[in-house]
């Protein structure tokens, strides 16, 4: 009886969860020294295979540059191995015995990877080694455009693994690719986590399987070009970053945001490097090109040169053309340019001071729903004195109830610990500042804030989030 593809796929998924759980099991008895010894074969292994791979990432998907795809295998392997060489991921890997605790590495099982498009064989390299340096087996689930170098790259490391005598099936790939298949992965009862890369519904679906999940999902981070800036090395690094694989990484800047003061300079920096400023005409043909009718990316735009994407366009630009830019002042869904664009088009931004700057880089980043992949931003030159003058609502960025990121620390239930000079006499009466140590919540200070009460001397020495805890940062 010949079965639907989707129903061939779901099967395979099964069977390939249910090979792996008995492939970790054997594995679970693996040292630490064989562990290390499998991931530096499997790196070199890699290695050996970084340019033929990523030649055919290439051919296959359309998108980006080989010679950058290059590099990117190199990060997903050799520098990935370095990064966790001397990492202890095997029995007890950390001993108190002050506070008469240690810690012990368990591995969480089956690991399902979701690879894409993209970044197809450099994803695979970096989720096999760091799955395996954690002692668990792996099912890849290829994007569909991009199965072939996929599955080449998963030989590749499966026969490594042979050689150094690993279990059989500790290294799996769906053979037959559908949506179907990937969901029996995701919410299989002995999936212990799913490492998700790819688009933003398939990044939900993996956060609403009911199983752990780790997403990386579009991007659409803004660069904000400061008055005080290099203006040459930062369009220098902004142009390197934006061109390097034809825009295909989703951390790549999507936006320049800079002040009014120095916007001239800034235009005329990045027109020296090759940035093309479209006319209002041209960015309205160019900006049709951007979104499907759905609203999602076209993937035609995808990983292709400026050039390319203004001959589709039907507009001129000059030869050397690296990047199109769109000078724009709105941010919304029906604007394009204002979206994750993952090929060389920027849009560019105009604003009054550094304040501005951080509201419209909040609105940037909620655009693509960054609202669910939160970030706290550190800044350097918040670590300060706070002054009489100096409320600790502006060094929270404005933190009030009507703002974006106040959101996100509610939802997430944060908590702000906080040393709050108190006055007190000594023995003689003289009067001496010492700190007491608070927790608040922080809707707590929203509540304050919006009475324009002021924080004196209060220095924020913790931000506690749940699973993330950032120290002494602001103050």
């Amino acid at each position: 009886m010949e079965y639907d593809k989707d129903l061939r796929s779901i099967q395979e998924a099964r069977d390939l969860i249910k090979n792996a759980k008995i492939a970790q099991k054997q594995f679970a008895s693996w040292s630490q020294a064989d562990i290390d010894k499998l991931t530096k074969h499997i790196c070199e292994a890699c290695v050996r295979n970084a340019e033929p791979l990523a030649k055919m990432a290439q051919q296959e998907t359309g998108f980006g540059k080989w010679e950058d795809k290059v590099l990117k295998n190199l990060l997903g392997s050799k520098m990935t191995y370095e990064a966790m060489a001397n990492l202890k991921t095997v029995g007890i890997i950390n001993e108190n015995r002050a506070q008469r605790y240690f810690e012990v590495a368990v591995p969480v099982g089956v690991v399902v990877a979701l690879i894409p498009s993209t970044n197809p064989t450099s994803t695979v390299m970096y989720k096999c080694l760091i799955s395996l340096k954690a002692g668990n087996s792996i099912v890849i689930s290829p994007h569909p455009g991009a199965q072939n170098c996929i599955l080449e790259t998963v030989k590749i490391i499966q026969q490594a693994c042979k050689e150094c005598g690993a279990p059989d099936n500790i290294v799996q790939v769906v053979k037959t690719p559908t949506i179907q298949a990937t969901e029996t992965l995701m919410k299989h009862k002995d999936t212990g986590l799913i490492l998700a890369t790819g688009g933003e519904a398939m990044v939900h679906a993996a956060y609403s399987s009911g199983n752990p999940a780790l997403g990386v999902g579009p991007g659409n981070g803004p660069a904000f070009i400061e008055k005080s800036a290099d203006i040459h090395e930062a369009v220098r690094r902004i142009v390197e970053s934006k061109t390097f694989d034809n825009g295909t990484i989703c951390a790549s800047e999507q936006s320049v945001i800079t002040q009014e003061c120095i916007k001239r300079e800034v235009m005329e920096e990045m027109k020296r490097q090759h940035c093309y400023f479209m006319t209002p005409e041209e960015t309205d043909k160019v900006g049709r090109f951007i979104m499907r009718a759905n609203n999602t990316m076209n993937p035609a735009i995808v990983g292709k040169t400026a050039k390319y994407i203004a001959d589709m366009a039907g507009i001129s630009i000059p030869s050397d053309t690296l990047i199109l830019v769109a000078e724009t002042s709105e941010v919304g869904k029906k604007n394009p340019y204002s979206r994750e664009k993952l090929c060389p088009i920027l849009a560019f931004f105009t604003v009054k001071n550094w304040e501005e700057a951080c509201d419209k880089s909040i609105e940037i980043l909620e655009n693509e729903d960054a609202y669910y992949r939160f970030k706290a931003v550190c800044r350097q030159y918040l670590i300060t004195e706070v002054d009489q003058d100096t409320t600790l609502e502006s060094h929270l960025y404005h933190l009030t109830p009507d703002q974006p990121a106040a959101g996100v620390y509610t939802e997430l239930g944060a908590r702000v610990k906080l040393s709050v000079p108190v006055v007190k006499k000594g023995i003689f009466g003289r009067e001496h500042k010492v700190y007491k140590e608070e927790i608040w919540k922080i809707t707590e200070l929203m509540e304050l804030s919006v009475q324009k009460k002021q924080f004196r001397g209060i220095v924020l020495t913790e931000l506690q989030i749940p699973k993330i805890r950032l120290r002494e940062f602001a103050v």
